[in-house]
């Protein structure tokens, strides 16, 4: 069980200046969870961090920079860490109209939305467990599938930006249970979601309005976090708060599979 004091407990989240992510970390902050943003944009972080004290009074709320997509960005940020870190969200999450790469040469969709959750949780994985019991919490959508291990970064397919995303929602439901299996025995639970249909820049940026507000969409992936209807699940699917049979994450040789490729992208 986290700890029954919420002032005690810090979380991050990744991709917290848009809209979903924004509103996870404000329902976190409100329940005085001392609150990080891991964001690209200094100046869109300094906005949304003044926006969630002035919002819910808690001023243990900061930001910290990332770009999700490279792992070195990471381990430093990982390196820098002077705190415990008792939840970590994996939310940041992007589709951009066309192929584009990093500068390593990895397709970018792949390496931030896949990629990123992985590497996020590799580096973070020993403050978690000195910081245990914690909880991962990856956002994923009920909207997933397509996986193609021959071809995760589009080199042979035409790139379609839906395709994409697709196929990185499935991939991050495949590392939540592949990451479950190794992380259990530290005290980490792992668990993906599926966090409503929010209008958002990633949802329209998919051809999609949405219908729900970020508040709304935040839900899920707070009470993940913090129920203690969960504290004992690990490697499972929820959608409006309840489990969901999945078929990727319960494809474990292909998590693994997944896992072991991951591993290989330095």
């Amino acid at each position: 069980m986290l700890s029954s004091s919420p002032s005690e407990l810090v979380a991050a989240v990744t991709g917290a200046t848009g809209a979903i992510g924004k509103a996870i970390a404000m329902q976190l902050a409100a329940k005085n969870i001392h609150v990080v943003l891991i964001t690209r944009d200094p100046v869109k972080s300094n906005t949304a961090v003044k926006d969630i004290i002035k919002t819910t009074g808690n001023e243990n709320v900061s930001f910290e920079l990332a770009d999700l997509s490279r792992q070195a960005s990471i381990a430093s940020l990982a390196a820098s860490w002077d705190k415990p870190l008792h939840i970590l969200v994996n939310n940041a999450a992007i589709s951009p109209p066309s192929r584009i790469e990093t500068k390593e040469g990895i397709e970018l969709q792949f390496a931030t939305n896949v990629l990123g959750y992985y590497w996020m949780t590799q580096n973070f994985s020993s403050i978690l467990t000195k910081s245990s019991p914690s909880r991962i919490v990856n956002v994923s959508s009920y909207w997933a599938g397509g996986l193609d291990f021959n071809d995760l970064e589009f080199n042979k397919r035409k790139y379609h930006n839906h395709d994409a995303y697709r196929q990185s929602k499935q991939a991050d439901r495949m590392l939540t249970a592949a990451y479950a299996a190794i992380l259990e025995s530290k005290n980490i639970t792992v668990n993906s979601c599926h966090p409503g249909d929010v209008n958002s820049a990633l949802s329209n940026s998919l051809g999609f309005g949405g219908s729900q507000t970020p508040d709304s969409g935040a839900i899920n992936p707070t009470w993940l976090a913090l129920s203690s209807r969960v504290q004992n699940i690990t490697g499972k699917y929820f959608e409006n708060q309840k489990e969901i049979t999945c078929p990727f994450s319960n494809d474990l040789a292909s998590s693994q599979r997944l896992f072991e490729i991951c591993q290989s992208y330095k």
